[in-house]
């Protein structure tokens, strides 16, 4: 995630600093993530084929997984100025108009991660409140749940912080 850090997006060169809370964090949790998938999926691959039964847990947690990594992948996107946009338009405009819409872009971004995360929260609540159980491992739902709504916010922390430099940067 970081051999290429250096590289700016093209287009997008509106002069803001790079962030103060390195993106190498979420880059060091997705590789954690992608290490525990090869693993689990790795371990029933090994078992499937020496006794023709299958883990039950490593599909559950597979899932619940790699939801976490695209999260924690958009977080990484957004601190780094990798988030997908199209720039055909905006990197032809004079560079006060390009951040303008920059920043609307990212004021979009934010509602909707927002979004995400006010209402992951409520649903969140609701699979701890009526004791929800997941349908194969029968272990409570809120524990994959949870990562939706805490992930959001910090996705929306990397885009208020984006928004901060590219003002700054005006």
């Amino acid at each position: 995630m970081t051999e290429h850090a250096d590289i700016q997006a093209p287009g997008l060169q509106l002069g803001e600093a790079p962030p103060r809370i390195p993106v190498t964090i979420e880059g060091a949790i997705g590789a954690a993530i992608m290490g525990v998938l090869a693993l689990i999926t790795f371990g029933n691959v090994v078992v499937r084929y020496f006794t023709n039964v299958s883990f039950a847990f490593t599909e559950e947690y597979s899932v619940a997984l790699m939801v976490v990594m695209a999260f924690v992948g958009a977080a990484a996107a957004f601190g780094n100025d990798r988030h997908i946009r199209m720039t055909f338009f905006t990197e032809r405009l004079p560079l006060r108009i390009a951040r303008l819409v920059e920043q609307a872009v990212l004021a979009s971004c934010l509602l909707i991660f927002g979004f995400i995360a006010w209402y992951g929260a409520w649903y969140t609540w609701d699979e701890y409140r009526f004791e929800v159980l997941s349908p194969g491992l029968g272990v409570p739902s809120w524990y994959y749940t949870v990562w939706m709504p805490l992930l959001s916010a910090v996705i929306c922390l990397r885009i208020l912080g984006r928004m901060i430099r590219v003002a700054k940067a005006g």
